[in-house]
């Protein structure tokens, strides 16, 4: 008995040794997952949301760190997920002894240097992101031996290299998703044909360097949903076989590759014959590719859960099957940039849920069915450069939801139907380069919904200008050239008050230019050429701030052409074909000066005349004067808010309207700094040497001015950021009301991108990617961290200014959004206050595709207006020079160069800004530079709206190339390398 109690006793010690041990040994791997963290933590060189603060916690337990979730039974950790933080760094191979970990996410940070070749040791991982962060270098071929990994998102880096053939093919079958989009990764995809990936469902690999052929033993993946390869360089036939075995495919795209179809290019029938085993087939992209044949009938026959269809830009050719109308699902059909010819098919209007048709640019014959007025939620009709002809029908009248009817460049005849008057939500009508005929329909001049350009130009119209266009008060360009118009030209065009563009050339129109015309606040093209104008041109243009291009030659105007305001900068070749006109410009005759005695005489009698009547006249106005501005400095003072918001804000120095006369020179042409669609801005200087920029909205603007003055209020009063203009105060009357500015020393950055406005000294490369980084700091101010969120609506260089140090400030608030609530869904719901409702979101050429479309503001309509900006910087082009001379956007222009016509562009943009002398720069460093911004305005202006990326990350990009410019001998050349981006 007693042995056997010394048994027992001795099992006993023995267990709790082993419990010891054991907990010893637990202990021992939570101390050890600490330390890895910790380790992690020391590479974090930037952590602007404090998501690591619980981190620096003396305590041992890592389970209540942010970020972290704990195994429950042992303490260890599992799951590590630091997505959209804001976090620079690297990533420590110290990670890789976190063994029990599962889930790892680093998603939308700023991480940079490469991928730890020892994380391929976590052998229990099953996702891994590293998505949208700055990482570099080629993808660890150990991250193969993750045998359970279900998803793998390595997208929008700067990952370059082949991609490791283990990653594809590892004997592991548990991989569902694949994300290596956006990258500068090339050779061919590594899938060999014993490589089972049979529970794939997702393959992104878009917009890299990828070649050859698309590898068959894709087809083992039955289950695949999503295909996207697009923007490679990719080719062969296209990849029927493996297309056939999808038969849970939703989404293919192929587009922007080297593909061609069967039979030598010649036969579209056997790829679109595989597509019909797709039942689930919703969107089906092939554009920008070299596609031979003709679309096969068989296409009527796919599924009928199809929206969209892409075959642009092909070599397509032959008739446009009438079958495509069993589509009936399909909301977008686009076949434009082909060899389609025939007639359009009829059949095709039954698919009532059409909202985009493109078919420009094929040699389409016939007329335009009047059944497309049928289809009730059209919203673009893009028939244009084609070879129609007949007349416009008149069923377009019952287009509701039309706001864009694109018809140039055919041959179409008879008139304009007055009925299109009733397209009241239409924002674009271009009829030009017609047959067309007869007078402009009042209606359709009155057609106040117009918001983006009227072009009616190279037509055989005649009759007057209708007075009606007046009403167009929203439309930025107006285009009535070479037809045959008579007549004055009616001064109600004044009315137009956001006009930028108007060609009248080549018409017979007659008469004096009206002093309204000159006096448009927005006007920056004016071409009156080959008329009959007579008389003096009017000094109101002469003094226009916003005029960059005139032309009056071949009229037949007389009198002195000054050689001062917008006159300074244009040539004798503005003005020729005019006998009358004279003046200091050279080349052009000197004016004779003329003798006489009534200039003395005329001084004198307006002296004597002119006592009398300010004796008589004159007292009472003094005193109704003097009232007013007693008034006036009762009336103006701090922004217009209820007493309580008021005590929560800083109060504002109170300027009344009597100083801000005296400041500006009683608003005097010669202050006058700019113009805009509310109002004007002068400069001028306060009693204490303050200057100041004074914003005066137009009264003539009713309502609307009231709206825009309280949007910038809110703006302003409630935003704070180094990169947005702050407000100094407010003057509010009953008829007056304008906005206290700082007034920024180095005027706009339009001022310096083009020697019209009177810079002398372009911009340096550095210099513009400096200022390009403070925009986009501070939009990303505006819709990720402002007390109210913010939608711009107007980016554009004349709405940044430029301070002393040259940072950029973004100021114009007038026709922003105000979103309520702090989350981004509420932002992308549009669940906006205080907005410009019936107003356009921005200014032509800068406008976000989708707001043609009827969508409301969001923040991905900035980022567009963003990219576009960069692309002006690099092009040196305006938008509105491409849209108005090229008929396309400056997006399209310049993707039709890219990626490998962009020589001539870098070119010329390294002669505007070429690199400074020093063994640190090379023509090679700022070209790797200009490539980097054209890629991420292609990206930014993308037409699709959610694949353009935030203006966070848009910052976080432009931060990073802003370093490399200022260093670049601290990072190679491949670090800046361009990548290929996604073109939609």
């Amino acid at each position: 008995m007693m042995g056997f109690c010394r048994l027992a006793k001795f099992n006993s010690l023995c267990l709790i040794i082993i419990l010891v041990v054991v907990s010893s040994e637990e202990n021992a791997q939570v101390l050890k997952d600490r330390a890895s963290l910790l380790s992690f933590m020391s590479g974090i060189v930037s952590d602007p949301d404090h998501a690591l603060e619980s981190w620096n916690s003396s305590s041992f337990q890592v389970c209540n760190w942010t970020g972290i979730r704990c195994d429950s039974r042992n303490d260890r950790v599992v799951e590590l997920d630091l997505s959209s933080r804001s976090l620079r760094g690297t990533i420590s191979q110290a990670l890789s002894n976190l063994s029990f970990l599962s889930v790892l996410d680093f998603s939308g940070n700023f991480f940079g240097g490469q991928i730890p070749a020892e994380l391929g040791a976590l052998s229990r991982l099953k996702q891994l992101s590293f998505s949208s962060n700055l990482l570099e270098g080629k993808i660890p071929a150990e991250l193969g031996l993750l045998r359970r990994l279900v998803y793998l998102n390595l997208g929008n880096n700067q990952l370059m290299g082949e991609i490791p053939v283990s990653l594809l093919c590892n004997g592991s079958s548990s991989i569902e998703y694949i994300d290596l989009s956006n990258n500068s990764l090339s050779g061919e995809i590594p899938l060999k044909n014993q490589c089972e990936l049979r529970k794939l469902k997702y393959l992104l690999l878009w917009s890299n360097r990828l070649v050859g052929r698309i590898p068959p033993a894709l087809s083992n993946s039955s289950k695949l949903e999503w295909l996207d390869l697009e923007s490679n360089s990719l080719m062969g036939e296209l990849p029927l076989e493996i297309v056939y075995k999808m038969p849970q495919l939703q989404y293919l795209y192929l587009s922007y590759n080297f593909f061609v179809s069967h039979n030598g290019n010649t036969n579209l029938r056997p790829f679109f014959s595989s597509l019909v085993n797709c039942s689930n087939l919703q969107e089906l992209e092939l554009a920008g590719n070299n596609l031979g044949g003709e679309i096969p009938s068989i296409i009527g026959d796919l599924s009928t859960s199809l929206v969209q269809i892409h075959l642009d830009e092909n070599l397509i050719h032959g008739p446009v099957p009438p079958d495509l109308s069993n589509l009936v699902n399909l909301t977008l059909l686009n076949l434009s940039s082909n060899f389609l010819n025939g007639s359009i098919p009829t059949e095709l209007c039954r698919m009532g849920k059409l909202e985009r048709v493109y078919f420009s640019n094929n040699l389409l014959s016939g007329e335009i069915p009047s059944a497309f007025g049928d289809i009730p939620h059209l919203g673009l009709l893009d028939l244009s450069q084609n070879r129609l002809s007949g007349s416009i029908p008149d069923s377009f009248s019952n287009l509701s939801q039309l706001r864009r009817l694109m018809l140039y460049e055919n041959r179409l005849s008879g008139t304009i139907p007055p009925s299109l008057g009733k397209c009241i939500n239409l924002e674009i009508l271009d009829l030009s380069h017609n047959r067309i005929s007869g007078i402009i329909p009042s209606e359709v001049a009155g057609l106040r919904s117009l918001k983006l350009y009227l072009n009616l130009s190279s037509n055989l119209l005649n009759g007057p200008i209708p007075l009606e266009l007046s009403k167009m008060d929203m439309v930025l360009a107006i285009d009535l050239s070479s037809n045959n118009l008579s007549g004055e030209l009616p001064p109600q065009l004044g009315s137009c008050i956001a006009l930028e563009y108007l060609n009248l050339s080549g018409n017979h129109l007659q008469g004096s230019l009206p002093i309204s015309i000159g006096a448009l606040p927005y006007l920056q093209v004016l071409d009156v050429s080959s008329n009959q104008f007579i008389g003096e041109i009017t000094q109101s243009i002469q003094a226009s701030s916003s005029l960059m291009e005139l032309n009056f030659s071949f009229n037949n105007f007389s009198g002195n052409i000054p050689n001062e305001g917008i006159f300074a900068l244009l040539s004798k070749d503005s003005f020729q074909g005019n006998s009358g006109l004279c003046g200091s410009i050279s080349g052009m005759p000197t004016c004779r000066k003329k003798r006489g005695g009534g200039f003395i005489i005329l001084p004198i009698l307006l002296t004597l005349l002119g006592t009398p009547i300010l004796c008589i006249f004159g007292y009472p106005l003094v005193l109704k004067s003097r009232n007013r501005r007693r008034l006036a400095i009762f009336s103006s003072g701090n922004l217009e808010q209820d007493e309580e918001q008021e005590r929560e804000q800083p109060k504002y120095p109170r300027i009344s309207y009597r100083q801000l006369t005296e400041a500006t020179g009683g608003f005097n042409g010669s202050s006058l700094i700019g113009s805009g669609m509310f109002g004007h801005v002068y400069k001028g200087v306060l009693r204490d040497n303050t200057r100041i920029a004074v914003k005066v909205l137009d009264s003539k603007m009713g309502g609307e001015i009231s709206g825009s003055f309280k949007r910038e209020c809110q703006v302003l009063k409630r935003t704070r950021h180094r990169n947005l203009i702050r407000i100094i105060t407010t003057c509010s009357k009953p008829d007056f009301k304008a906005l206290v500015l700082p007034l920024m020393s180095n005027g706009s950055l339009e001022s310096h991108l083009y020697s019209s406005h009177g810079s002398n000294h372009p911009l340096s490369l550095v210099q513009l990617v400096s200022i390009c980084g403070d925009v986009a700091e501070g939009v990303a101010y505006l819709h990720h961290h402002s007390p109210v969120r913010v939608i711009h609506c107007d980016l554009k260089p004349s709405n940044i200014l430029l301070d002393d140090d040259m940072t950029a400030l973004v100021t114009d608030f007038g026709i922003a959004r105000l979103v309520k609530g702090g989350d981004e869904a509420s932002m992308n719901d549009s669940s906006s206050f205080s907005s410009t409702a019936g107003l356009l979101c921005g200014s032509v050429g800068y406008i976000a595709p989708e707001y043609g479309l009827g969508k409301s503001a969001s923040t991905q309509g900035d980022v567009y207006s963003f990219g576009v900006l960069l692309l002006e910087i690099v092009t040196g082009k305006r938008p509105t020079d491409v849209l108005f001379h090229q008929g396309s956007s400056l997006h399209e222009w310049v993707k039709s160069h890219y990626p490998y016509k962009l020589e001539p562009i870098v070119e010329q943009a390294l002669l505007r800004s070429p690199p400074p002398d020093g063994p640190a720069y090379s023509r090679k460093i700022w070209g790797d530079a200009i490539l980097e911004l054209i890629e991420l305005g292609l990206m930014c202006t993308q037409y699709t709206a959610s694949t353009r990326p935030t203006m966070m990350d848009v910052a976080h990009e432009m931060g990073r190339l802003k370093q490399y410019l200022s260093n670049p001998s601290t990072l190679t050349i491949e670090e800046v390398s361009s990548k290929v981006v996604p073109l939609n």
